[in-house]
């Protein structure tokens, strides 16, 4: 199964701007800028998107594992945090903070926290992060 996304960008890194557009079209020329990386502008950043996505991922890897475990969860909430720090004068994503509050009839903490851990180190977001990356570039 393959995924697509795009990027498109004008201009120099901060004064220009640049549209995102995922294959669903659930972002279709979604705006993205300098300032709205590092400046607070309106507008997203590739770093909430892996926020977004590192949070969805794992609450859906623990659906599943609760599942198969026999619990059907009525609430989890997410929250994703991801750090983007300078490390030797390069901006680098340095940790990836998830905050989970569940509600699940019948399970026990021991269960719970055995099954989000598993979550977190299987979804697939997280494995991505040690994932190899490929490259083809070509010059028009």
């Amino acid at each position: 199964m393959k995924r697509t996304a795009s990027a498109h960008w004008t201009g120099d890194l901060k004064q220009g701007k640049g549209q995102l557009t995922s294959e669903s079209n659930v972002l279709k020329n979604t705006p993205y800028s300098f300032t709205t990386r590092f400046a607070g502008e309106k507008g997203t950043n590739p770093e909430e998107l892996i926020a977004a996505a590192h949070a969805g991922c794992f609450t859906m890897a623990l659906s599943a594992m609760l599942g198969q475990a026999g619990f059907v969860a009525e609430s989890l909430q997410t929250q994703a945090v991801v750090e983007l720090d300078q490390v030797e004068g390069n901006w680098t994503v340095t940790a990836i903070d998830l905050s989970l509050t569940g509600k699940i009839p019948g399970i026990d903490n021991t269960k719970f926290q055995e099954l989000a851990t598993q979550a977190k180190q299987n979804c697939p977001i997280s494995r991505l992060l040690n994932t190899k990356i490929s490259l083809k570039a070509e010059l028009q």
